[in-house]
């Protein structure tokens, strides 16, 4: 069946984030109301395009995944039905439905075509290649100095309270267990940006106490990482594999565990360094290095200190492997600029959430410090506001203009923002 030429998938999922269509007298391809009350989270990885949508569907409101398409048989062209990732779509969203409403069993379909105008498709196609990185770009460098130095301080401590609330939330749960907080926000750590939620699990399912009973012993502390991510749970041939399969199944009926599902992690759209057995492997070695990881933070009373206490290397066996049974001649192992990426989204916010909650100072300072000390963070975002003249000297500028970016400039909350209001007024 015809789809407008103009009409891209990236295209769109925009459309459905944004809601650029007729949202009266929505219907199934069966034939049941359908009313959109939140299009959920754009997922830019793999698995389902937007998650914790929230729909109803006749009379029953669903929260879950939705699945968007250019057409109906796009599904099995992608071999779906094979993955177990999309067994939980709540709504199946199409432009043009090209196959009885029944090929998908349990999975609603919506056909979006015409309720998107033409005129639509070729006016939001130009904005879309126009449309600058940020509203303010032509006038963001000439904004004065010190507008952008408050606004970054700011902008700074909405970051960190954001993660910060995560924290007191976990401190809650385990009776302000530090050790176990700590445990669990490196261990999500490890998994930015795309496995943060899957190795988040894996802690908060393994617990720390039990990992460091076997941290003398490597294949052990390995066998347990593994095989809790369900890694283990698959065959291999592989020397080592099997041996890591020998220990978990004595360890997992000895602690009665229970292994995340294999399909939990993503590995597509990334670098082989980035891959969760690399992560994982990273992590093992880390939990090896002391008991008290916590408290070694604590005590670090330079930058250096820090730095040494995350610089650690997988075991040998990941020197020549990026996924079990297929060996490399050499794997590039993480290096200076992940640790920096674990000080600067999870060290430094525990340790002054530390000295907030302790009411000492001492901490907090030395975490902002540290944080000043830290080079800017290079990515795609930070380099475009390099390019627009906004500089960025440490890491401290460079995560406050991550935060106006996500929450201030993508959501054109210019009204909001100290520099939109500076550039509106004209003064």
């Amino acid at each position: 069946m015809f789809v407008n030429p103009l009409l891209s998938e990236e295209l769109f999922q925009h459309i459905w984030a944004f809601r650029l269509f007729r949202q009266d007298h929505l219907t199934t391809t069966g034939g049941e109301p359908v009313q959109i009350l939140y299009p959920g989270l754009h997922n830019h990885h793999g698995g389902p395009d937007f998650s914790a949508a929230k729909i109803r569907i006749g009379n029953t409101l669903w929260m879950g995944q939705v699945e968007l398409h250019l057409r109906t048989s796009d599904w099995f062209r992608h071999g779906h039905q094979h993955n177990q990732q999309y067994g939980r779509i709540i709504l199946h969203v199409v432009f043009v439905h090209d196959m009885p409403a029944d090929r998908i069993p349990g999975v609603p379909c919506l056909e979006l075509q015409q309720y998107i105008p033409k005129l639509l498709l070729q006016r939001y196609e130009q904005l879309r290649q126009l449309a600058p990185f940020v509203p303010c770009a032509p006038h963001a460098a000439s904004v004065p100095s010190l507008t952008w130095l408050s606004w970054k301080e700011r902008l700074l401590a909405e970051r960190w309270e954001r993660k910060m609330n995560s924290f007191r939330a976990w401190l809650q749960s385990n009776h302000r267990n530090w050790e176990e907080v700590c445990y669990w926000a490196v261990a999500q750590s490890y998994g930015t940006p795309v496995n943060a939620l899957p190795l988040l699990q894996l802690a908060q399912s393994l617990p720390h106490t039990l990992l460091m009973r076997h941290r003398h012993h490597t294949l052990q502390v390995e066998a347990l990482v593994f095989g809790q991510a369900g890694m283990l749970d698959v065959p291999h041939i592989d020397a080592y594999a099997l041996q890591l399969q020998d220990i978990f199944c004595h360890l997992r009926h000895k602690y009665r565990l229970c292994p995340m599902a294999l399909h939990s992690w993503n590995w597509l759209r990334m670098r082989p360094a980035s891959f969760p057995t690399m992560r994982l492997a990273t992590f093992a070695a880390l939990l090896q290095q002391t008991t008290h990881l916590f408290s070694s933070i604590l005590e670090a009373s330079r930058l250096e200190e820090l730095e040494q206490l995350f610089f650690v290397q997988p075991s040998a066996y990941w020197h020549t492997h990026y996924r079990f049974g297929q060996p490399v001649p050499n794997t590039h192992r993480p290096g200076k600029q992940a640790v920096h990426g674990i000080l600067i989204n999870t060290v430094l916010p525990l340790l002054f959430l530390y000295g907030l909650e302790k009411n000492l100072k001492y901490y907090q300072e030395k975490a902002l410090h540290f944080l000043q000390q830290l080079p800017a963070e290079k990515n795609s975002i930070t380099n475009s506001w390099v390019q627009l003249g906004i500089t960025q000297e440490s890491a401290m500028e460079s995560q406050a203009l991550l935060q106006l970016k996500q929450y201030y400039c993508d959501e054109k909350r210019c009204l909001h923002c100290a520099v939109g209001v500076k550039i509106l007024s004209g003064t």
